[in-house]
């Protein structure tokens, strides 16, 4: 069964409205030990978020973060200590509330896409986690790396049970009485013999497709190959 996101996310987010003040979201993060925090409107919607390097850029959160003894940068100091009234120097507008100092948008899934293309996401992205929001933009979820990884820790037994059960056993159109599979440290073998070469190409696809599997070697032989030579492996 192929995983989804809905099957791994954390369901209880804490997150902060858009005229949160700047303390507040510190404290936030802070006590709930997290890096970030999804900014919503009233409705739940993801309006963006709000990251320790967004809070990182104003002194009170260095020093509420690393305690009394924090020194900040003499650069800082003298800035601090120039201004005049008003925003400081360097401080972004509005930057006293969530809205000012959020990313936007922040990056969201769909509880229903697959672990792999949450991971695609990340990636793409360059994130640590993904927001998971309904059809409307809601906020319902989050997913962490760490989430998606927990679903490549499976046993070796339950990766190749799957393999031989579902793929080998139900979803192939073909006879596969013939093939064996076998899995270690999530590398799946496939031996023995098909009829046709493109059941044995479909049978590597679909095995590459399981959760929890690394690579698959593939030692499968065919009686007819009726692939093109253009659409050989």
């Amino acid at each position: 069964m192929r995983v989804k996101v809905q099957d791994v996310m954390t369901t209880e987010v804490v997150s902060v409205q858009g005229s949160t003040p700047f303390k507040d979201v510190a404290e936030v993060l802070i006590a709930h030990g997290v890096s970030a925090v999804p900014v919503v409107d009233g409705e739940g919607h993801v309006l963006g978020v709000v990251s320790e390097a967004d809070l990182l850029v104003r002194e009170e959160f260095k020093e509420q973060y690393y305690g009394e003894g924090y020194q900040r940068p003499l650069r800082a100091r003298l800035r601090r200590r120039l201004s005049k009234g008003g925003a400081r120097v360097g401080e972004r507008v509005h930057g006293d509330i969530a809205a000012g100092l959020m990313t936007a948008p922040a990056v969201t899934v769909r509880p229903h896409a697959s672990v792999a293309a949450a991971m695609r996401l990340m990636a793409g992205h360059g994130v640590k986690r993904l927001f998971v929001v309904d059809e409307k933009g809601r906020l319902i979820g989050i997913v962490s790396r760490g989430d998606l990884l927990k679903v490549f820790l499976r046993s070796d037994a339950d990766i190749a049970g799957e393999v031989r059960e579902d793929i080998l056993g139900h979803s192939l159109w073909a006879a596969t009485s013939d093939v064996q599979a076998a899995a270690e440290q999530g590398v799946v073998t496939l031996t023995g013999t098909m009829e046709r070469r493109s059941d044995a190409q479909l049978a590597v696809r679909m095995t590459e497709r399981v959760n929890g599997v690394v690579d698959v070697i593939d030692h499968i032989t065919w009686r007819v190959n009726d692939v093109p030579a253009w659409k050989g492996r």
